[in-house]
């Protein structure tokens, strides 16, 4: 197993890590911990030695669960990762409430791996309001904790603000072949590089919407490797990044586990043939794009109270795709009167585009596209 050394702390983890919210689960959408502690064991004894949970994660139910799975691990043998929900914060102090119910969860004495979880704009407002990082850091002087980081969803100004605020001894940022130019994005991987802040990458596959392709774009990769799963050449794009430490995949079956160990088992960063075809299949997804929206926000605020950019966004990510599975969380997010089918065709929007989009008319295929196209 591909190891790599954080230098700042004087760690070494496995290349691949274990993300634990997509286990499998039960008919009645509980976690199958037969299934899910056999994947664990295997991964284990394989050399994976990073596990990532969250609070939230499976309804709350990962890290119970893994409380049990890992008990029959050496509590040396792995890194256990896990997140405080900012968002549910009411006070400082409920910030040792939440830690002391997670180490109980986990069963354990302490936790490795702490991250800020999902911080943004108003997350790390919060962050600040409260204090929140001299209570973490009391926590690591009493050894309930060992290294403080964050995960990150938002635009790159705010992961500068960020990075830049304290020594952090990780991040956490979403990085793929696609998501290059987005959030934090390859941009923010070489600022963190900079600072000497190693990166632990998610959703490497994007949610599994780079696990598979059309039967044309797939040949495109079986052609350089007709043995190599798909999914291997976007764990390989960004655990060739030599900042990167962690590639965390959320496996959710003994397959997965298998074909991801074989990935890194013996790592090997993309040729320059197959950063060639990435590149293809980059241009073929892009070239799926519906409209030109930059998401500059000239259109708003919408009388209606459409969020004109973000169902844009995820009209143009829909169709790249073709997975409703690659906007589900995303589209989730959009606020009931904020969707496309608020829109009453006003072209108030219209006049202050500098794209000069057809609003008016896009916004009713926004609508129509995920409520009936519903590609699987």
């Amino acid at each position: 197993m591909e190891k790599r050394k954080l230098n700042n702390i004087g760690v070494e983890t496995s290349l691949l890590g274990f993300g634990c919210m997509r286990f499998p689960v039960t008919e009645n959408g509980m976690i199958d911990a037969m299934q899910s502690q056999a994947m664990i064991d295997y991964a284990l004894a394989k050399g994976v030695n990073y596990i990532d949970t969250a609070y939230f994660y499976h309804e709350g139910e990962s890290e119970t669960f893994l409380g049990k799975a890992l008990k029959k691990h050496d509590r040396q043998s792995y890194f256990l990762a896990t997140k405080l929900p900012v968002w549910i914060l009411k006070n400082r102090q409920e910030t040792r409430k939440v830690v002391e119910e997670q180490l109980q969860r986990l069963n354990t004495e302490y936790i490795d791996f702490y991250l800020l979880h999902t911080l943004d704009r108003k997350k790390w407002d919060v962050v600040l309001k409260y204090d929140i990082l001299s209570i973490l850091e009391e926590l690591r002087e009493e050894g309930k904790i060992r290294y403080i980081g964050f995960s990150f969803h938002d635009e790159y100004d705010v992961f500068e603000k960020i990075i830049g605020y304290r020594n952090w001894d990780f991040c956490q940022i979403q990085l793929n072949y696609m998501d290059i130019e987005e959030q934090a994005g390859l941009k923010g991987y070489y600022l963190a590089e900079n600072l000497g802040i190693p990166v632990i990458v998610m959703e490497p596959v994007r949610g599994g919407a780079l696990a598979s392709f059309s039967e044309e774009m797939n040949a495109k990769f079986k052609a350089l490797d007709d043995l190599a799963s798909i999914p291997s050449y976007a764990l390989r794009h960004v655990g060739g990044l030599p900042n990167v430490k962690v590639v965390l995949s959320g496996m959710s079956s003994m397959d997965q586990v298998r074909d991801n160990i074989k990935t890194f088992a013996s790592f090997a960063p993309l040729t320059k043939s197959e950063k060639q075809v990435i590149q293809e299949i980059r241009e073929i997804l892009q070239g799926r794009v519906q409209n030109r929206c930059t998401g500059c926000g000239y259109c708003m605020p919408c009388p209606q109270g459409v969020n004109i950019p973000e169902n844009f966004k995820i009209w143009n990510k829909y169709h790249m795709y073709q997975k409703f599975e690659a906007i589900r969380f995303s589209w989730a997010g959009v606020g009931k009167r904020a969707k496309a089918n608020h829109c009453i065709q006003c072209k108030l929007c219209e006049e202050k585009c500098p794209q000069k989009i057809k609003i008016s008319e896009d916004m009713p295929r926004v609508w129509t596209d995920i409520n009936e196209k519903r590609w699987k």
